[in-house]
């Protein structure tokens, strides 16, 4: 079905999309833009191939703005149950580890399992909690790294 997307857009949500389009989220800036590119005249192909996605994506782009606006382009958190387990782990683990090494003990996973078990009362998995402490730790933990 080729033509003019039938989407529209008031100076509120343009310019909301603007700001939109220079996020830090890629998914949601490219989403923003794709919106913006097709108020411009932009066609689905043309727009599809210019992100690297298919066309059927720039059209569940542009349905999402038409239903919700720029809020429906936006990155919400996945659904799903809160972390408790890993929440519980990084409110043990992270003053245990924080503590200046001359201070500290050698903490292994298992020690560490322990501890929170003790302490929090849940149990949690050598992977699952060092997929938690990788995770924090590149996420911009908030340590000085020399």
């Amino acid at each position: 079905m080729a033509g003019k997307s039938p989407v529209v857009a008031s100076e509120e949500q343009q310019a909301a999309l603007r700001t939109l389009a220079v996020s830090r989220d890629r998914g949601e800036a490219d989403r923003a833009r794709a919106v913006l590119l097709t108020l411009s005249g932009w066609t689905s192909p043309r727009i599809a191939e210019a992100f690297g996605v298919r066309e059927d994506t720039v059209r569940l782009w542009r349905s999402d703005f038409a239903r919700g606006g720029v809020e429906a382009l936006k990155t919400s958190p996945a659904p799903g149950p809160a972390p408790v387990k890993a929440e519980a782990a990084l409110r043990v683990a992270r003053p245990l580890l924080e503590a200046p090494v001359a201070d500290r003990h050698n903490w292994t996973l298992a020690r560490l399992i322990g501890e929170i078990e003790a302490r929090e009362g849940v149990t949690i998995s050598k992977s699952r909690l060092s997929k938690v402490l990788r995770k924090k730790s590149s996420a911009g933990a908030d340590r000085d790294t020399p």
